[in-house]
Protein backbone atom coordinates (compact mmCIF):
# COMPACT_ATOMS: atom_id res chain seq x y z
CA UNK A 1 0.00 0.00 0.00
CA UNK A 2 1.80 3.09 -0.64
CA UNK A 3 1.06 5.85 2.30
CA UNK A 4 1.06 9.28 2.16
CA UNK A 5 2.31 9.89 5.81
CA UNK A 6 2.47 14.00 5.47
CA UNK A 7 -0.77 13.91 4.75
CA UNK A 8 -2.05 11.48 6.87
CA UNK A 9 0.15 13.16 9.63
CA UNK A 10 -2.81 16.17 9.45
CA UNK A 11 -5.69 14.48 8.83
CA UNK A 12 -4.72 12.69 12.48
CA UNK A 13 -4.30 15.33 14.25
CA UNK A 14 -7.64 16.93 12.80
CA UNK A 15 -9.25 13.79 13.71
CA UNK A 16 -8.40 13.77 17.07
CA UNK A 17 -9.37 17.46 17.84
CA UNK A 18 -12.84 15.89 16.79
CA UNK A 19 -12.69 13.35 19.44
CA UNK A 20 -11.68 16.30 22.08
CA UNK A 21 -14.36 18.27 21.10
CA UNK A 22 -16.85 16.09 22.36
CA UNK A 23 -14.69 14.46 25.02
CA UNK A 24 -13.74 11.32 23.69
CA UNK A 25 -12.25 9.28 26.60
CA UNK A 26 -8.42 7.98 26.35
CA UNK A 27 -7.57 9.04 22.78
CA UNK A 28 -4.86 7.01 21.20
CA UNK A 29 -3.15 7.60 18.19
CA UNK A 30 -1.39 4.15 16.59
CA UNK A 31 1.36 5.02 14.40
CA UNK A 32 1.62 2.10 11.74
CA UNK A 33 3.15 3.38 9.28
CA UNK A 34 6.42 1.10 9.77
CA UNK A 35 4.65 -1.73 9.66
CA UNK A 36 4.67 -3.11 5.96
CA UNK A 37 1.10 -6.04 6.96
CA UNK A 38 -1.06 -2.51 8.18
CA UNK A 39 -3.88 -1.73 6.30
CA UNK A 40 -3.23 2.37 7.37
CA UNK A 41 -1.09 4.45 8.26
CA UNK A 42 -2.94 5.52 11.97
CA UNK A 43 -5.60 3.92 13.70
CA UNK A 44 -7.43 6.41 16.28
CA UNK A 45 -8.87 5.64 18.90
CA UNK A 46 -11.17 6.46 21.82
CA UNK A 47 -14.35 5.68 23.43
CA UNK A 48 -17.30 7.66 24.79
CA UNK A 49 -19.77 7.01 27.66
CA UNK A 50 -23.07 6.17 26.01
CA UNK A 51 -24.38 5.56 22.58
CA UNK A 52 -25.41 9.28 22.74
CA UNK A 53 -21.55 10.52 23.26
CA UNK A 54 -20.00 7.72 20.54
CA UNK A 55 -22.55 8.83 18.29
CA UNK A 56 -21.48 12.56 18.81
CA UNK A 57 -17.36 11.84 18.58
CA UNK A 58 -18.40 10.41 15.28
CA UNK A 59 -20.32 13.22 14.33
CA UNK A 60 -17.23 15.95 15.27
CA UNK A 61 -14.73 14.08 13.34
CA UNK A 62 -16.61 13.86 10.37
CA UNK A 63 -17.59 18.38 11.47
CA UNK A 64 -14.07 18.74 11.55
CA UNK A 65 -12.37 16.59 9.21
CA UNK A 66 -14.84 18.31 6.36
CA UNK A 67 -14.12 21.49 7.81
CA UNK A 68 -10.17 21.40 7.87
CA UNK A 69 -9.20 19.28 5.05
CA UNK A 70 -13.12 19.08 3.15
CA UNK A 71 -12.43 15.25 3.06
CA UNK A 72 -15.18 12.78 4.14
CA UNK A 73 -14.49 9.30 5.31
CA UNK A 74 -14.92 6.17 2.34
CA UNK A 75 -17.13 4.37 4.88
CA UNK A 76 -18.77 4.94 8.04
CA UNK A 77 -20.15 1.30 10.07
CA UNK A 78 -21.88 0.49 13.15
CA UNK A 79 -23.77 3.84 13.55
CA UNK A 80 -26.99 2.01 13.63
CA UNK A 81 -26.48 0.65 17.21
CA UNK A 82 -23.24 3.28 18.15
CA UNK A 83 -21.56 1.05 20.68
CA UNK A 84 -18.33 0.91 17.86
CA UNK A 85 -18.21 3.23 15.18
CA UNK A 86 -15.49 2.82 12.10
CA UNK A 87 -14.99 5.48 9.97
CA UNK A 88 -12.52 4.51 7.02
CA UNK A 89 -10.93 7.56 5.76
CA UNK A 90 -8.30 4.62 3.77
CA UNK A 91 -4.77 6.07 5.35
CA UNK A 92 -6.23 6.69 8.94
CA UNK A 93 -8.86 4.44 10.62
CA UNK A 94 -10.84 5.91 13.42
CA UNK A 95 -12.60 3.56 16.00
CA UNK A 96 -14.74 5.21 18.37
CA UNK A 97 -15.80 2.62 20.89
CA UNK A 98 -17.89 2.40 24.31
CA UNK A 99 -15.80 1.58 27.14
CA UNK A 100 -16.71 -2.15 27.65
CA UNK A 101 -16.76 -2.42 23.84
CA UNK A 102 -13.27 -1.24 23.40
CA UNK A 103 -12.15 -3.06 26.58
CA UNK A 104 -13.33 -6.47 24.91
CA UNK A 105 -12.07 -5.88 21.29
CA UNK A 106 -8.45 -4.59 22.98
CA UNK A 107 -7.31 -2.91 19.29
CA UNK A 108 -4.78 -1.26 21.34
CA UNK A 109 -3.32 -5.35 22.19
CA UNK A 110 -3.22 -6.13 18.76
CA UNK A 111 -1.22 -3.66 16.97
CA UNK A 112 0.69 -2.97 20.08
CA UNK A 113 4.04 -3.01 18.12
CA UNK A 114 3.14 0.39 16.48
CA UNK A 115 4.11 3.93 17.88
CA UNK A 116 1.28 5.20 20.46
CA UNK A 117 0.35 8.59 20.85
CA UNK A 118 -1.59 9.21 23.97
CA UNK A 119 -3.43 12.32 24.72
CA UNK A 120 -4.56 13.80 27.74
CA UNK A 121 -9.14 13.86 28.39
CA UNK A 122 -10.10 17.01 28.02
CA UNK A 123 -11.53 18.44 31.16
Amino acid sequence: MAKNTKISDVLAEVIVKGMQEKKGKNVVKIDLSKINEAAADYFILCHGDSDRQVKAIADSVENETRKALKENPNSREGQNENRWVLLDYVNVVVHVFQKDVRDFYEIEDLWHDGKFTNYDDVA
